[in-house]
């Protein structure tokens, strides 16, 4: 070799060869650039996919729901009200700007018995079921009918209590505090209409007027089997009360009503101490501002309430916390469980990789449906949320560890790690440290298509009956689906707003993740538009 170089040297003088000059190098000065990390590459690649961003956007606006809807609301899960079932929804802005959408309203068309009677109650209240006391009648074969647009909440009207004597000494003493009037006089027993007759007339505390029993007939025009009470009007067109008569008796406290000379009686008494005859829509800020002292005033539901008269707003809000808090712990779970099984799998492969393959097959090959009722079975009495935490995570991780086996079989022959191992690499190093990253892509969006996918198994197995979640304090967004269904077609904002929330979350979730698969795809890193 030495012979060969000395015959070059010969061959080529010295003088021929010059040292090379950096101006020479061409584009040698323009090499320059950013160094860009693998997730900072990734989050500019995902901001490429506009319907991705739209999507976390849902995505993000449906999770603080979740945490801030059941915070802000004044009322809890447990919190309800049978007098206020099935008031539909009620946006303050919507009432205040006078629109006929979203104001705590229905419309309704009904016979004039049925329609004098909403209008008594505004008449002895002041707080009219009638919006704006505006209405359209219109005459047909079977009667003249009304159609209105009616408050629920004002449609309430009074109610009769049954109250110790504790509790109408406070009553009573509030009223004097505030000036606001809660006990309203009441009606005279004999002048009501007959209880043998009409028994579900006779215990109405809105019948404050004479009425007299005739056959008529419902909204549909179709005859009705009980009589119906029709009121009875003065010449000048009012109503004709019946109020009871003072009687003087001891531990009455009478009040006089604004314009009115007479005094009644305001209690009768019974075994636990008084009947009384309430406005309830005062009653109701009483109870809450002082005996519950939750500060609740007035009624206000955003969402509307259920047929058991809780708040949906503040049901669906905590439904969605229970299920993203649910979905997400599973999901972190699956993947530590999942991602350290499926790397042992992958990258020592052989005997290990075919004896951990067979067990899950084997867990794999158990339904899920079969795993949530034996553990229904053996663990009946443990809380329903930990069952299907248990079931959830002894079919999930499965999924998870194939994943991680099948991305670390790929990568764990590649040159750096071989390199690695050359150099003296432990495995945990080279699992940790080449392996992973390169994987974690693939993980990850796994992780998180896997949320949606829990939540609509959780609000599957609630909707259907087979997890009850329907605790005092904890409900779900399935529970509300299966409750509001009979009522469909009656009052279908009850199923209108939990089902928006499923349809919401499972489609951003789906484009969201496609943005997260390309996001993470290490052969489009570097990859301009």
């Amino acid at each position: 070799m030495n012979e060969e170089n000395k015959r070059l040297e010969t061959q080529i003088p010295k003088s021929k060869f010059e040292f090379a000059k950096r101006s020479g190098l061409e584009n040698s000065e323009n090499i320059s650039g950013e160094s860009v990390g693998y997730f900072k590459d990734a989050w500019r690649r995902f901001c490429k996919n506009k319907s991705s961003l739209v999507a976390t956007a849902i995505i993000g606006f449906l999770l603080l729901f979740s945490l801030i809807a059941p915070v802000i609301s004044p009322y809890t899960v447990s919190y309800q009200d049978d007098r206020y079932k099935f008031c539909p929804p009620e946006n303050k802005l919507c009432v205040s700007l006078g629109l006929n959408f979203w104001d705590g309203c229905e419309k309704k068309i009904l016979p004039e018995h049925t329609f004098q009677y909403y209008r008594a109650i505004g008449t002895e209240t002041g707080e009219n079921p009638i919006k704006n006391g505006k209405y359209k009648s219109e005459l047909r074969k079977n009667g003249s009918y009304y159609s209105f647009r009616m408050n629920s909440v004002n449609a309430v009207g009074c109610v009769f209590l049954s109250l110790t004597k504790a509790e109408y000494a406070s009553l009573q003493d509030y009223q004097d505090r505030t000036g606001r009037q809660v006990i309203y006089p009441t009606t005279n027993p004999s002048a009501r209409p007959s209880e043998r007759e009409a028994p579900q007339l006779f215990t109405d505390a809105n019948y404050w007027y004479k009425t007299q029993l005739v056959s008529g007939k419902d909204e549909q025009g179709f005859p009705l089997k009980q009589k119906i009470a029709v009121p009875v009007f003065e010449t000048n067109g009012e109503f004709i009360n019946i109020y009871a008569s003072y009687t003087g008796l001891d531990g009455y406290r009478s009040l006089r009503l604004e314009g009115q000379e007479k005094l009644y009686d305001y209690a009768i008494a019974n075994q636990t101490g008084y009947e009384v005859r309430v406005k309830y829509a005062e009653y109701y800020r009483y109870y809450n501002c002082e005996v519950l002292k939750n500060g609740i005033e007035t009624p206000n539901f955003l969402f509307g309430t259920t047929q058991a008269g809780k708040d949906l707003f503040t049901c669906l809000g905590s439904g969605a916390r229970l299920s993203f808090l649910l979905a997400l712990s599973i999901s972190f779970v699956n993947m530590c469980v999942g991602g350290i099984y499926g790397a042992i799998e992958g990258y020592y492969g052989g005997g290990a990789d075919l004896v951990m393959e067979r067990i899950s097959d084997i867990l794999s090959a158990v339904p899920f449906m079969i795993v949530i009722t034996l553990l229904k079975m053996h663990f009946g009495s443990t809380s329903q949320l930990l069952i299907l935490f248990v079931a959830f995570f002894l079919t999930g991780w499965i999924s998870m560890a194939k994943r991680v086996r099948m991305q670390f079989y790929r990568y764990k022959n590649r040159e750096y790690v071989l390199s690695a191992k050359t150099l003296g690499a432990t495995d945990g190093r080279i699992m940790r440290k080449h392996v992973l990253p390169n994987a974690i892509g693939t993980i990850i969006t796994g992780s998180v298509l896997s949320i949606p996918a829990t939540i609509f198994s959780e609000s599957s197995l609630s909707y259907l009956g087979i997890i009850n979640l329907n605790t005092g304090s904890m409900t779900s967004v399935g529970t509300l689906l299966s409750n509001a269904q009979p009522y469909l077609t009656t009052y279908p904002y009850m199923i209108l707003f939990p089902a928006l929330f499923i349809c919401l979350l499972m489609l951003s979730f789906n484009l969201f993740g496609n943005g997260l698969r390309d996001a993470f795809n290490p052969t489009l890193r570097g990859e301009k538009e």
